[in-house]
């Protein structure tokens, strides 16, 4: 990512709250309601050719509940029939049954290869819709969530090659025309990857626009452009003005040009791998240096120029541009220095060092072409000054007054992942990085719609802590903005090994996981108590406390979706919707 300005994610101190007690379990009862789906939930089951963790991640854990952030308490889930069922909550004890706002055209059951149906809300008024076959819907919805204007009509749908699932997309109006882009997420076999699962992830970044003809409202394509990487996005999302692209991902991205660039491309890119053969060798001990130059065979003593100074070398053949020429690494004594031709047609130079004893990690000040060769005996002497640094037990002197880290000590929920997640900035008219940050240990958690203006939240662990950030795409200094923090979520969610789903409230009131069955976890943030409590060993008062309150459901299914509102928590399996009333808003 040459040219990619290199990022880093700023705290907000404010946010943080270093006296955090922990969460106290509460045993108050939180209010529960289910209800029953007519129809079963429309779950693929992973096929036998979709083997990989990337498969796993991508549809294995699909979030087949969807939430309609642009509207309160609105959820949505697509049953077997290819029926989009809508359940808009305003109060929980006259719940509505699920209703069908839309029906798929087509036979899910036909299609052998098909993916997990996934529809996103593009705005408040247009929606984005795959079927899982491959096919795309775009449609205008009208106000929805039970509203008198509800009518969902298809505007385009068309056919986009191999299945895919919606990741996200965006309506915006450009020049007086209105769009809609949509990200889709594919994992295709790749007949070229022999080493590793043998399939890439595509991400397709479809523009659909309105065509202007007089009053013939058509939307056709616009734009197609294709991403591949080589593991699953955590996080992927089209900026609202559908001018950029950001992704988080452990593997990097990277738009597919065609076919010319590309074979420019790789051009390039044999040149930079062939590893060229270093141009001189050298050696030295604690007082000399000796370097050997290969050089033609026809060259004589006097087409080789070589001139010493105290801190500078120049070696040239006839009239070729020098061979070596530059600072060296520290001073030597150039009047001793002396050069010869080998017997094997090299050049031979030995220099003296003007200060005996230190090690040279170069020769010459930041030339790469000459490789320094160690002889057995240095090799040992260089293992021998460096044994005080390590040892063969775990912590050889646990008594000594500062003990070397003891990975013994470490959780199991500290270890860190090998490679670390990037998050870049795409451009959408250079299709090259502008903004990359490495996250380093800051493990992804999860993402939530906190304003559906604005693009999508993510949630990273920091240390023990859960920092919520808000991308700002039209603010280029300050990009991504730390917006709430979940006290210990990251240290908390660690421990959970069967955790499955995350989310908060959109207020940032709590956070919430689930296990795969069952049980859901909830961590209220502090809230000021109507009672001071007191904290005797720091000797001061408490007037907030965090709560963490456990849910088990009353289902023998898996959980299939998990949604959060700032009230509720929705949890959905095969055949019921369930209700957990988190907080009475004021």
């Amino acid at each position: 990512a040459a040219g990619a300005a290199q990022c880093s994610l700023r705290t907000k101190r404010l946010l943080l709250d270093a006296r955090f007690e922990g969460y106290k379990l509460s045993l108050e009862p939180l209010a529960c309601y289910q209800l029953a789906l007519d129809a079963a939930v429309a779950e693929v089951a992973l096929r036998d050719d979709q083997y990989t963790l990337d498969h796993m991640r991508a549809f294995g854990m699909f979030n087949y509940l969807h939430l309609d952030s642009w509207y309160q308490d609105n959820v949505y889930y697509i049953d077997q029939y290819g029926r989009v069922m809508n359940v808009s909550v305003t109060l929980d004890t006259a719940l509505q049954k699920p209703r069908e706002v839309f029906r798929l055209p087509t036979d899910l059951a036909a299609c052998d290869n098909r993916l997990c149906a996934s529809i996103y809300f593009s705005s408040s008024t247009w929606v984005t819709l795959s079927d899982g076959t491959g096919r795309l819907y775009l449609i205008k919805s009208g106000k929805r969530g039970n509203s008198a204007s509800e009518k969902w009509e298809i505007v385009f749908n068309e056919e986009l090659g191999s299945p895919f699932t919606i990741v996200h997309s965006v309506s915006f109006v450009k020049s007086d025309k209105h769009s809609v882009a949509v990200l889709l997420l594919r994992v295709e076999k790749d007949e070229l990857d022999t080493k590793g699962s043998g399939y890439h992830i595509a991400l397709e970044w479809i523009t659909i626009t309105e065509a202007s003809q007089e009053g013939d409202h058509r939307y056709e394509i616009f734009k197609r452009r294709v991403l591949q990487g080589k593991s699953v996005p955590h996080y992927a999302a089209i900026e609202p003005s559908g001018d950029g692209l950001m992704i988080l991902s452990y593997k990097p991205f990277k738009f597919m040009q065609d076919e010319e660039d590309k074979i420019e491309e790789n051009t390039d890119e044999e040149i930079t791998n062939e590893k060229k053969d270093p141009l001189y060798y050298w050696q030295q001990t604690e007082d000399d240096l000796t370097v050997t130059v290969p050089v033609p065979q026809d060259i004589t003593k006097d087409d080789i120029k070589v001139h010493f100074s105290p801190d500078n070398i120049y070696v040239t053949l006839k009239d070729q541009p020098p061979l070596m020429e530059g600072k060296l690494y520290s001073s030597v004594d150039h009047e001793s220095c002396t050069w010869i031709i080998g017997e094997n047609k090299s050049l031979e130079i030995s220099l003296i060092k003007k200060s005996e004893g230190p090690q040279w990690p170069e020769l010459i000040v930041g030339d790469t072409r000459g490789e320094l060769i160690i002889d057995p005996s240095q090799r040992a002497a260089m293992a021998e000054s460096l044994m005080h640094l390590t040892s063969e037990v775990m912590n050889s002197n646990p008594d000594k007054e500062k003990p070397p880290c003891n990975a013994q000590e470490l959780e199991e929920c500290d270890a860190f992942l090998e490679d670390s997640a990037s998050l870049c900035r795409f451009d959408g008219d250079t299709l090259k990085i502008t903004h990359i940050i490495n996250l380093g240990s800051n493990q992804y958690l999860f993402s939530v719609v906190v304003d559906p203006k604005e693009m999508p939240c993510f949630c990273l662990r920091h240390d023990v802590d859960a920092l919520l950030w808000q991308p700002r795409s039209d603010q280029p200094e300050n990009m991504w903005e730390h917006i709430a923090t979940f006290n210990a979520l990251g240290y908390v969610q660690a421990s959970k090994q069967d955790k499955k789903f995350m989310a908060c409230a959109p207020n940032y009131s709590y956070a919430a996981l689930c296990e795969c069955l069952r049980r859901v976890f909830i961590y209220r943030q502090p809230t000021p108590l109507p009672t001071v409590l007191y904290n005797r060993k720091e000797g001061r008062q408490v007037g907030q406390v965090a709560k963490q309150l456990v849910a088990t459901l009353e289902a023998s299914d898996p959980i299939l979706g998990f949604q959060a509102t700032n009230e509720r928590l929705f949890v959905l399996t095969t055949k019921t919707l369930f209700l957990i009333k988190v907080n009475t808003e004021n």
